[in-house]
């Protein structure tokens, strides 16, 4: 684990401003790439730049909101002017959005969160293409268990039903990019110690709705507990790496075997 994997490589983070984004830029810069975060929250992003360069790394952030494609396309177009290509995307940024019931959610809120969770990934995808079709890499999205494996989650409705395309996208995407030597696969959490929960926003009425369910003393079965964002940047590694080379199309889920037990 000491010796670089990605020695020489471009890699660019969506979101890498804290939870599990940060800690997959961090560990991206350990193993030698050059890591490029796309953030909404500069400052944030910053920190993170400061940890991977005080490790010895190198990092660079470019302020960009993921549900405005003209600045994605501008970011990658800064970082292909500055690096020449991209080798690693990890499309991350993304948020829980408005929970709320189905009769009484706004199709504003409901837009929202299809805007960042979902177009948000296909612009960043579509414009990390054209700088990866000559060398080709590797491409890495963040969906969910929910809209996957579980969906007792009352009230997430445009959550889950983000997560559930973005992992369908990834499959077209898989099959359309490896003609380029471009693999595209999902990681599929569960509950992470992460701050998204400051991009949730409960609406009054959702308890209306709820369904009680039963689960055991603990949700997390493997652990006794959420799992940490470095548990899933090593993940992300991997895909990361030549060493998951073989694998393309493949939504892989890290949870604890939490969605198991909540399915």
């Amino acid at each position: 684990m000491n010796q670089p994997r990605l020695k020489d490589c471009t890699a660019v983070v969506t979101g890498g401003g804290s939870g599990i984004g940060r800690a997959s830029a961090i560990r991206l810069a350990q193993h030698g790439a050059k890591v490029y975060m796309l953030d909404r929250t500069p400052e944030e992003a910053n920190e993170t730049k400061r940890l991977i360069e005080e490790a010895g790394g190198q990092a660079a952030v470019i302020e960009c909101d993921i549900s405005r494609p003209e600045m994605i396309e501008e970011g990658f177009r800064r970082i292909a002017d500055e690096a020449g290509s991209v080798q690693v995307v990890f499309a991350n940024a993304g948020i829980n959005g408005t929970m709320a019931p189905i009769e009484t959610m706004d199709i504003g809120e409901w837009d929202q969160t299809i805007n960042i969770n979902l177009r948000g990934t296909f612009a960043t995808v579509k414009h990390a293409i054209p700088h990866m079709k000559e060398k080709g890499g590797s491409i890495i999205i963040t969906s969910s268990i929910n809209g996957n494996r579980v969906f007792s989650n009352i009230g997430f409705s445009a959550y889950a039903s983000t997560k559930a395309a973005q992992v369908a996208f990834m499959k077209m995407a898989s099959l359309e990019l490896a003609r380029y030597g471009i693999r595209v696969n999902a990681i599929c959490p569960g509950a992470i110690e992460t701050n998204i929960g400051d991009n949730t926003y409960p609406t009054e009425d959702i308890q209306e709705v709820k369904i009680p369910i039963e689960f055991p003393e603990t949700k997390h079965p493997l652990e006794r507990g959420p799992g940490k964002p470095e548990q899933v940047a090593n993940l992300v590694l991997f895909l990361a790496s030549d060493e998951s080379f073989h694998i393309t199309g493949t939504e892989v889920y890290i949870d604890g075997a939490e969605s198991l037990l909540r399915g």
